[in-house]
């Protein structure tokens, strides 16, 4: 699934002026090559024609397989802590949870972030952008992540498994409460 930001996405990239005249037709992110917008439009297809032979993960393109067989590889890996990353850039924001480094500032409430893309999702409180429409009902939201965990509500699909019930949830977060509960009733 970030599913990650798109490279070529303008609303991670707010500075970017340049011209992206190609649009999705579901969630309204604007691509300035038309082949861009082809392979982004495969997340929507949920389609995951490639897959991982390592942990059997599946992804939308031949693109983003290749950015996740670096995580197995060790190819991107962090000295502090032994995680390992897609991409090199990927890397490098990630060492700044260790540095404590927050280059990314907010223009209205001054608030502080590690990465460009944080602060993209953070402004959209103050404009009150919500630009990943549900295709199904009227719902919008500010993050792609939040459509795909609003999109169980219309699939049905509950990934998030009680290891002690067997008992399924859409939210992971159901599931801490669901299982926060057995631990509380069970010492009692």
């Amino acid at each position: 699934m970030k599913t990650g930001a798109d490279s070529n996405d303008i609303t991670e990239h707010p500075h970017d002026d340049k011209p992206r005249p190609y649009v999705c037709t579901v969630c309204d992110k604007r691509f300035a090559k038309k082949k861009n917008l082809n392979v982004h439009e495969q997340v929507h297809a949920g389609e995951k024609l490639y897959a991982c032979t390592v942990c059997e993960k599946s992804f939308a393109n031949q693109r983003s397989l290749m950015r996740h067989i670096n995580v197995h590889s060790g190819k991107h890996k962090c000295t502090e802590c032994g995680k390992c990353f897609g991409s090199n850039h990927m890397l490098a924001e990630h060492r700044r949870i260790h540095s404590g480094e927050k280059p990314f500032e907010c223009t209205v409430c001054s608030k502080r972030f590690a990465a460009s893309s944080a602060l993209v999702i953070h402004s959209r409180i103050h404009s009150g952008e919500k630009p990943y429409k549900c295709h199904m009902c009227d719902k919008a939201f500010r993050q792609s992540i939040d459509l795909n965990t609003h999109m169980r509500v219309h699939t049905g699909d509950k990934p998030h498994k009680c290891s002690l019930c067997n008992r399924s949830f859409n939210q992971s977060s159901n599931l801490q409460i669901h299982s926060a509960g057995l631990v509380t009733s069970k010492s009692n």
